[in-house]
């Protein structure tokens, strides 16, 4: 499947002021939160509805609602934390677990050092949360982790991404809907995204 890529105008101006390394640690988590629930929102755009009936001060009437419980986020710790809030925004009923990776500098691939789902997680929709897409390496570990416990519908949240890294899940996991609100250029020799936004966990959690 096609990365979905957002292209509201409030989208790219809330990216662009996330972009500036002039942007300090406050401003950076707040529009890392609206935009990811900006993702959110377009990624639940094929969500399943019931029928409920409640009343209104005025009368009883049928309505549509969503299963919340029906869903689970996944944050890849520790830069995903910064896209939780945006996403409970959306569904403050939501399930929540965690997926704790680094990347070696030297092989750039993923190491898990934690991983805590909520029970029942193989009958729920998984939205697996990471700022940033770019080897595609710890993406598709988390990926495969929830796979491995049964789960079968699982979407990509990020907010900005690297070619690679979207043929990476494209290849391994191609079952896997990838939603961000920018494709950029490429990676450079260290496996940053170019232009991208520097460090986005350092960014969010102002360790850098």
């Amino acid at each position: 499947m096609e990365p979905i890529v957002l292209t509201h105008p409030l989208v790219k101006h809330k990216l662009a002021i996330l972009r500036d390394k002039k942007s300090g640690t406050k401003e950076f988590r707040e529009l890392a939160t609206e935009l990811s629930t900006m993702l959110c929102y377009e990624a639940t755009k094929d969500a399943p509805l019931y029928e409920a009936e409640i009343e209104t001060p005025i009368g009883k009437t049928k309505v549509e609602k969503l299963n919340e419980d029906h869903y689970a986020f996944l944050p890849i710790l520790r830069a995903g934390m910064g896209m939780l809030d945006g996403v409970l925004n959306i569904i403050p009923n939501a399930k929540v677990g965690h997926i704790g990776l680094f990347r070696n500098e030297d092989t750039l691939e993923p190491t898990q050092y934690y991983f805590k789902v909520p029970s029942g997680i193989e009958e729920r929709t998984v939205i697996i949360l990471d700022p940033m897409l770019a080897t595609g390496g710890s993406a598709c570990d988390a990926i495969a982790s929830v796979k491995k416990i049964g789960v079968k519908n699982i979407k990509f949240l990020c907010i900005i991404s690297a070619p690679e890294g979207i043929a990476r899940i494209q290849k391994e996991h191609p079952d896997v809907q990838i939603y961000t609100t920018s494709v950029d250029e490429k990676l450079n020799e260290k496996g940053y995204i170019v232009p991208g936004l520097g460090d986005a966990g350092d960014r969010i959690f102002g360790t850098k």
